[in-house]
């Protein structure tokens, strides 16, 4: 029987792990098939049996069919994808500007701009969420998409997290392209980026994702029924006397949809670009 090398898992060791890992696979991955599932059952599928069926016996496409007669859900799906694009533009430009000025740049008052931004993180949205409304309502944005996207066109998170990526590329190369008379938008442009992709498809998954699942802010901000995003639009399918489980189901699947090709189009940079390393061959 040949010998572990230290750190070897021994069998009973290898077995717990899968466990975990499976218990860990159930719990995340098990209500998103369920909700699958249920939009995929017909009308004559009790979904409350004592015994639940996982497998439709009968699949039907019938409900996502109705999810767009009971609302109007492309409408919806729009003015969701519109508020996501002013969200994502804003933290993709602005974090990344910012957070390449705080890392490479030398100017009065860094360490201090600094110090708010790290400020700003400890205070959670519901304490400043009565300001922003106040100051939406000032500009005249309440009951437009501008003013559900434009508190959420930069968040001092992303900053940071661009700031740690611009910190880790190696001072030589910006000390190299000095010596090549590159200006600054120069090496932001082919210096800075090229290495900090990883950490910028990052903000871009994660800030799409927050702006196109946001409930609470369009739901205070919009007063129009046209001008609903799709997570406040999709309550209309809980309707006041009755609800179908098969119709939420479908609209919860609708409302998926864009998150994941969003992050299949930029996994191949979520995984892979911080790995690539700072010096390209």
């Amino acid at each position: 029987m040949p010998a572990r090398g230290f750190g070897t898992p021994t069998p009973a060791g290898k077995a717990a792990r899968y466990l975990l890992l499976a218990l860990v696979l159930l719990l995340t991955i098990g209500p998103f098939l369920w909700q699958l599932s249920t939009s995929l059952k017909g009308p004559g599928e009790d979904v409350y049996s004592r015994v639940p069926a996982f497998l439709p016996e009968d699949p039907t496409f019938s409900n996502y069919a109705r999810v767009a007669e009971t609302i109007p859900v492309w409408t919806y799906a729009a003015n969701s994808l519109t508020v996501a694009a002013v969200a994502v533009f804003g933290n993709a430009v602005g974090a990344t500007l910012a957070g390449f000025a705080l890392a490479r740049l030398r100017f009065r008052g860094m360490r201090l701009v600094t110090g708010l931004f790290l400020a700003t993180l400890v205070l959670p949205g519901e304490v400043t969420i009565v300001s922003q409304y106040v100051t939406v309502r000032s500009l005249g944005l309440t009951d437009t998409l501008t003013g559900v996207a434009l508190p959420g066109a930069l968040a001092m998170l992303n900053v940071l997290l661009m700031y740690t990526a611009f910190q880790a590329v190696p001072p030589d190369l910006d000390a190299a392209a000095l010596v090549d008379g590159a200006n600054v938008w120069q090496r932001l442009v082919h210096v800075g980026l090229p290495n900090v992709r990883g950490m910028l498809s990052v903000v871009v998954i994660f800030t799409f994702i927050g702006a196109w699942d946001d409930f609470l802010w369009p739901l205070i901000v919009l007063n129009d029924p046209d001008r609903y995003t799709l997570t406040v639009g999709l309550q209309y399918l809980n309707g006041t006397f009755t609800a179908n489980p098969r119709l939420i189901a479908a609209g919860t699947m609708i409302a998926f949809i864009p998150i994941v090709i969003v992050f299949a189009s930029l996994q191949r940079f979520f995984f892979k670009g911080v790995e690539e390393g700072a010096i390209k061959g």
